[in-house]
């Protein structure tokens, strides 16, 4: 459904998205990951049309973006992140203007219009002002936008953004329920809803593919490294020290609990030294006089990998600061 290849897109001597190369299959549903700035955005602008590449391909259901803007965004329903709605409509007169809009023949409008207010879950306030309506049932009014021309690729972008945890539940269940019929391209930066939701994760950093697989494979390889979890009733500073003569340790973090004198420490180790690690760290905090509470092994979580893989300072790649069209979805 989506083929990317090299894709590069420049601002003067800035690079916001680099030699970039990915591909989304019919009926799958990804997760697009990256810190602030990584190029997220950018790259849905140039999938949707909103942007040139600079360089680099882009085919749609195996048409070319670059040469066939306008047939490829029949193909496509977009959600930017700042959904561009009228205030002052109603939200079924809102769905009719954008489907006409969007090429919809003249017949098939209302049909449209009632199986996006359907599947988008907001029938029951079709004939209320957009304006009046709360943030979460905006947001699925920009869902049911990207909807009404019925297209078989799905590309939102952060649509959960702003949301209370009672609306972001709404929304990933909306989503999940539309992955049943369409192919699915959503960036966010809430990663247990890319669990929840997606069968694959594509992770881009500074502008950069640094990687991608199935939720699983990415926690299970963890890049090598498992995790410890270590509770003990001691002072975190004297558990640090203790626990800063093994080098056998990638990293370290301690937090107390909030109870009197109890901390935890999470320890990240090489997945072939676990067994050893355990070991050592026992002995460690034992000789140090620590009371411990509890030491157990855990595999990586896709947080962890996404951080090991993009936590750095990242000042010079930020997608903010690059200048953006004025968006609407095609």
């Amino acid at each position: 459904m989506i083929e990317v290849q090299h894709l590069t897109k420049r601002y003067g001597d800035r690079t916001a998205v680099s030699d970039l190369s990915f591909s989304v299959a019919r009926g799958e549903v990804v997760g697009f990951l990256g810190p602030n700035g990584a190029g997220k955005s950018t790259t849905l602008r140039m999938l949707t049309g909103f942007l040139e590449p600079s360089e680099g391909e882009v085919h749609i259901a195996g048409i070319d973006a670059r040469k066939q803007p306008l047939q490829v965004k029949k193909s496509i329903g977009y959600m930017p992140e700042a959904v561009p709605l009228y205030g002052e409509m109603r939200v079924v007169e809102y769905l009719r203007y954008r489907a006409e809009l969007k090429g919809v023949p003249r017949k098939d409008i209302a049909r449209n219009v009632d199986k996006a207010l359907e599947l988008a879950s907001v029938a029951d306030v079709k004939t209320r002002i957009i304006g009046q309506l709360s943030k979460g049932y905006r947001q699925r009014v920009g869902i049911a936008d990207a909807l009404v021309s019925d297209p078989p690729l799905l590309i939102l972008d952060e649509p959960t953004a702003g949301l209370d945890p009672n609306q972001i539940r709404q929304v990933r269940d909306l989503i999940r329920g539309l992955s049943s019929e369409k192919t699915v391209l959503l960036s966010t930066h809430i990663l247990p809803e890319v669990e929840a939701i997606c069968g694959r994760v594509i992770i881009l950093d500074r502008g950069r593919l640094v990687s991608s697989g199935r939720p699983e494979e990415l926690r299970s390889a963890g890049e090598g490294v498992r995790v410890l979890q270590l509770e003990a009733r001691a002072d975190g500073e004297r558990l640090k020290a203790a626990l800063a003569t093994l080098s056998i340790l990638r990293s370290t973090s301690v937090e107390p609990l909030g109870a009197a004198g109890i901390v935890r420490a999470r320890l990240e180790v090489d997945a072939a030294s676990l067994d050893s690690a355990a070991e050592s760290v026992f002995r460690a905090v034992a000789n140090a006089g620590i009371d411990l509470r509890e030491l157990r092994r855990e595999d990586a979580s896709l947080e962890d990998v996404f951080a090991r893989l993009t936590t750095h300072e990242n000042k010079s790649h930020d997608d903010e600061q690059a200048p953006a069209p004025k968006e609407s979805a095609p």
